[in-house]
């Protein structure tokens, strides 16, 4: 019962399905941006199993120095000093970290460096970054983005192209589901003096950052789309632009923690979404 429970703990507490979505990311990536042969390569299975444990010891990481701000804001889904103990969270963070890191070099250079410069900018994230305002935001966006600008290091032949779109999407998805999730989080962030985007400007103007950044996410999709390389629109305004549409709509309705959570899932779904249309490139 013991093992079942421990086992229960570590998949909530590394966010098992966030885990698998950066794994079909990269799947998908090798296999319609790449090469769909290289998808049985035991190389991508490594470039994934690192990025991976470097991904899952971030949020072990981040969960272990937010405890108090999470019983606040999500009481229920504090795992640290209740499932598992602080020193049990903190060995698993540096066995996947260095796991992550070494694996990565295993395979080339250039990737255990960017596991390792990953792994340390999620530490500093979730020591420090993440309690400043935007700054967090951005750096989250950015390693996200890295999952699949990784992939050219291990395949040169990739079109980079390609890969610089998809890399960009990934970043802004983020982005704005990073500033909401702080919206969503206002209450315990500001007892613990975080200064996070909501808390410095306030709700209102943090919600016309997230409608440009918006607004700028479909500008550069139309004009990559118009001057770089086609896209497959209809897609992307079934599935992508109505979404993103309906998001900004129900943010300017939005007043509640409830609100602000759904929100935060919707920004998920429009990443799924995004990660499903490179089938259609």
């Amino acid at each position: 019962m013991q093992t079942a429970q421990l086992l229960t703990s570590l998949v909530r507490l590394t966010r098992f399905w966030n885990l698998a979505i950066i794994a079909v990311a990269q799947y998908f990536t090798v296999y319609f941006l790449v090469d769909s042969g290289l998808v049985t390569d035991w190389h991508l299975f490594i470039l994934s199993a690192s990025t991976v444990a470097i991904a899952a010891g971030g949020y072990i990481i981040n969960d272990y120095y937010d405890v108090k701000i999470d019983l606040i804001n999500k009481p229920q889904r504090v795992v640290i000093g209740q499932g598992i103990s602080r020193r049990y969270a903190l060995l698993m963070h540096s066995l996947l970290s260095i796991a992550g890191t070494g694996l990565g070099f295993l395979l080339k250079w250039e990737i255990g460096v960017t596991n390792f410069i990953s792994a340390f900018l999620l530490w500093w994230y979730s020591n420090s970054l993440k309690r400043q305002p935007f700054v967090g935001n951005l750096s989250i966006a950015f390693l996200t983005a890295l999952a699949i600008f990784v992939i050219p290091f291990q395949y040169p032949q990739a079109n980079i192209i390609h890969i610089l779109i998809y890399g960009m999407f990934a970043f802004f998805a983020t982005l704005l589901r990073e500033i909401i999730k702080d919206i969503e989080d206002l209450k315990g962030d500001n007892t613990f003096g975080c200064r996070t985007l909501p808390i410095v400007w306030g709700l209102r103007r943090t919600k016309n950052v997230i409608y440009l950044l918006s607004g700028a996410f479909v500008l550069l999709v139309l004009t990559i789309h118009l001057t770089v390389e086609p896209l497959p629109v209809r897609y992307f305004t079934v599935f992508l632009f109505a979404p993103l549409a309906w998001l900004v709509i129900a943010l300017v309705k939005a007043d509640t923690k409830r609100d602000f959570s759904r929100l935060s899932i919707v920004c998920k779904v429009i990443m799924l979404l995004g990660v499903f249309s490179m089938a259609l490139v």
